[in-house]
């Protein structure tokens, strides 16, 4: 398998408005991804609600987007979860789905670092393709050092990614990188990925709803075109930043935004999740409009 790079787009689960899977929209989804020139798509992590779906819903979800994908794109399948002997199992059968790697996040609040080494040395016992170790302290409750990352990389030698989600995430790239030699995917919206980039991250791992955007950044950087790549990226912040509002989260606002794409029926997102009111929606179509954005 060739190294992970670039946009690995976190994906959407779409429902219908009844909150049943749309696997319609997910086929459709998945399309609109690779066609925006994505170079691979991570599932089932938390802004595809994996924590609401069922086993079942779960397993239902990757196998949909593995067989849609034909190949096409690397999937990387979120298999976090609160044991490691279900986490285990969950990564198993993504590599025997034909998953090029799996992403884990530590279980909530455990802050013990013998149990965490011990937690992905179990999951890793299970599989032979990588794993993206998900550094993500906001909803794990887990805050992972720099130090610790590498000892977990030494000890455990599948984890060969990581998906920073700590800011400030150009620090940390840097302090990684000077002590393992791990590959490091950004994250926090994408609202740093240019400098993420500079600092020496591989790519990106986010579900910004224009992911053609990501795209071009990361192709003109790796190009040489670097101040290019700047003035391109820095050009959308503004909905980059919208997109991030805490509250709202970025999974409401982004829905609506592929709905308005129409590479999903609809926009609903499952309890618990926040609503979009309709000065926030207005908003949101007057930023894409005036970033000269296309809705198709």
């Amino acid at each position: 398998m060739s190294d992970l790079q670039g946009l690995c787009v976190i994906t959407l689960t779409p429902f219908h408005d009844d909150g049943s899977l749309d696997e319609e929209s997910l086929r459709k989804l998945t399309e609109f991804y690779i066609h925006s020139g994505v170079h691979g798509m991570t599932i089932l992590g938390i802004m595809g609600e994996a924590h609401k779906l069922s086993e079942s819903e779960r397993y239902r979800v990757m196998n949909i987007v593995l067989h849609q994908t034909n190949g096409r794109v690397p999937v990387i399948v979120g298999c976090s979860a609160p044991g490691s002997e279900l986490a285990g199992e969950l990564a198993k059968r993504a590599e025997e789905a034909g998953a090029a790697a799996v992403m884990v996040a530590s279980p909530a609040n455990l802050n013990n670092e013998d149990m965490l080494l011990r937690y992905f040395a179990n999951v890793a016992e299970k599989i032979s393709i990588p794993i993206v170790l998900q550094d993500e302290p906001v909803t794990t409750g887990v805050r992972l050092s720099a130090p610790f990352i590498a000892k977990l990389a030494e000890c455990v030698p599948q984890i060969k990614y990581v998906k920073l989600e700590e800011a400030p995430t150009t620090i940390k790239i840097t302090s990684i990188l000077k002590q393992a030699n791990l590959r490091i995917f950004g994250g926090l919206g994408g609202m740093y990925f240019y400098e993420e980039l500079e600092r020496g991250a591989v790519g990106i791992m986010t579900g910004f709803a224009y992911p053609e955007i990501l795209v071009e950044t990361y192709n003109l950087f790796k190009a040489g075109k670097k101040q290019e790549a700047r003035a391109y990226f820095y050009r959308y912040l503004p909905l980059i930043r919208f997109e991030a509002q805490l509250g709202i989260g970025g999974v409401t606002i982004r829905k609506e935004t592929f709905k308005l794409r129409q590479a999903i029926a609809s926009s609903h997102v499952r309890f618990p999740g926040a609503s979009i009111d309709p000065q926030t929606m207005q908003e949101l179509q007057e930023i894409i409009a005036f970033l000269g954005l296309e809705l198709e």
